[in-house]
């Protein structure tokens, strides 16, 4: 009803160099309900919202809340006038504590001057109290899990007694239980009257936990309805334009001999403990586990990003030491890390400095880089990985989150890597491009190439690989053939040294 109408965004625009980001897009949101955004990635719906947090100024169009027409210049204007927005990204202080960043830019003061830590540190904690977040205020956030950060992100959120919120992609890093969590807020908020805005690529939660759902396509709006007129299938075909019958394509790749070992692999400063198995040429070979099981862990002792205690890495026979990512990459390794925007993309940079930039020797002619060299790279990973970005200068920080994460894989695949290790490769990825990448992982598989995936979804594993080790408390819990297992099966496992 029109007098529920919390926001009311008309006909939208931004364009950006090349390329019409929104075109005359027009969104409303009623108070009291959870209003799912859809789209595949670069359809707009990040681009959208941050019209709205001040973070981009549109080109036109009009946006009101409650009735009355608003501008925000900046997110601080956003935030001070109710409306509130959960990056997919998580942009933080971390070598400031929880509280500080909670805190941030209106931290309470006495005597006019100074900082009042024990109020920051009491209302810190009621609000933790009533959202039944278990955090220490005064932990420093680099010491945390990117889930707990994930979820300070949520308290910050709330404690401004936000009218609007938005949730980017809230649950790309947290476990199901903190899903559980998370779905709980939600509710709690939606029966106060908040306006809650909910982007996810992630079908099931959408159909759970919203009222309408809105679909994007392409910079534009293609139509709203209740969540409970929206079959999966509907909403797959009105996102990419077509149908989608298989979730995941077929598995062919013949699984040849041992390529990769790797025994009693041991961290010098984390938990993972006498870690031991093999891994094939041809085989895709998934990590399953609960959050801080060790599964990041394993792949970044591999890839000698973090100080192993002790453990040998053989590829084929041979000992690779990989005691750090250069020289991992001469041994043929390759790591896509969990956090594309902390420890995978060079922001300021452009899409081919991102491209080429693991693979530079190659593009050395009589000491000088070859500008031709890296641009038919560049453009041979723009084409592969199907990236919608308008050129190879575009910045990179302007493509969506699942085309970025694309450019990566891009680079990684230009090192021609024997083993390539992907954490999360799917994180925040609309169900097309998830194809296209489940695609590429299994072509890769068929080349003779050895892959190791690190997933949270257990139907992913259980539908691209091959066998699945399964982590609890830092060891390895034990292995399933992904043919058979179950989840109910690796969940047992994951839980074995909790």
């Amino acid at each position: 009803m029109a007098e529920d109408i919390l926001l009311r965004m008309s006909d939208i625009t931004k364009t950006f160099p090349g390329v019409k980001a929104l075109d005359h897009v027009s969104f409303e949101l009623q108070a009291g309900t959870v209003h799912a955004l859809m789209g595949e990635n670069g359809a707009g719906k990040s681009t959208l919202m941050k019209c709205l947090f001040g973070i981009y100024a549109k080109d036109s169009g009009h946006i009101y809340l409650e009735g009355k027409e608003i501008d925000f210049k900046s997110s601080k204007e956003a935030l001070e006038n109710g409306v509130a927005m959960v990056h997919q990204e998580l942009n933080q202080a971390l070598k400031r504590s929880v509280m500080d960043n909670i805190w941030l830019g209106r931290y309470p003061v006495k005597g006019g001057i100074m900082v009042d830590e024990a109020k920051m540190y009491k209302d810190t904690k009621a609000i933790f109290e009533e959202l039944g977040i278990n955090v220490d205020p005064k932990r420093i956030m680099s010491t945390m899990p990117v889930s707990q950060r994930q979820m300070v992100e949520i308290a910050k959120a709330v404690s401004y007694n936000s009218k609007v919120i938005v949730f980017d992609e809230p649950t790309s890093s947290l476990t199901e239980e903190e899903v559980e969590h998370l779905f709980h807020i939600i509710n709690m908020l939606r029966d106060r009257g908040v306006g809650i805005i909910y982007i996810s690529h992630k079908m099931a939660e959408i159909k759970r936990i919203s009222d309408y759902i809105t679909i994007m396509r392409d910079g534009g709006y293609v139509t709203t309805k209740p969540s409970k007129e929206l079959e999966v299938a509907d909403i797959i075909r009105y996102m990419v334009g077509r149908e989608l019958t298989n979730q995941f394509p077929p598995k062919d790749n013949v699984v040849g001999p041992v390529s990769l070992e790797v025994e009693g692999l041991t961290a010098q400063y984390s938990l993972l403990k006498d870690v031991s198995f093999v891994a094939h040429q041809g085989e895709v070979l998934g990590l399953a586990g609960l959050d801080g099981s060790g599964r990041t862990e394993t792949l970044e002792n591999i890839f000698g990003n973090a100080t192993r205690k002790s453990g040998t890495i053989k590829l084929n026979g041979k000992v690779c030491h990989n005691r750090n990512p250069r020289e991992s990459i001469k041994n043929g390794f390759a790591l896509l890390t969990e956090e594309r925007r902390a420890t995978g993309i060079f922001a300021i940079e452009n899409i081919r400095d991102n491209t080429v930039i693991s693979s530079l020797k190659k593009h050395l002619h009589f000491g000088l880089l070859s500008e031709k060299s890296m641009r038919e790279d560049t453009q041979w990973s723009i084409d592969a990985m199907h990236t919608k970005t308008p050129s190879q200068e575009t910045k990179i920080r302007a493509l969506s989150g699942g085309n970025q994460q694309k450019v990566i894989i891009g680079r990684w695949l230009l090192t021609e890597p024997e083993v390539l290790l992907l954490d999360e490769p799917t994180r925040g990825i609309d169900v097309g491009a998830k194809y296209e990448i489940y695609q590429l992982i299994l072509d890769l598989a068929k080349r003779g190439k050895t892959v190791l995936v690190v997933s949270s979804e257990m139907p992913e594993l259980l539908g691209i690989c091959d066998r699945i080790l399964v982590m609890s408390g830092g060891r390895l819990a034990g292995e399933v053939d992904a043919k058979t297992a179950t989840q109910e099966e690796i969940m047992t496992l994951a839980a074995k040294y909790v």
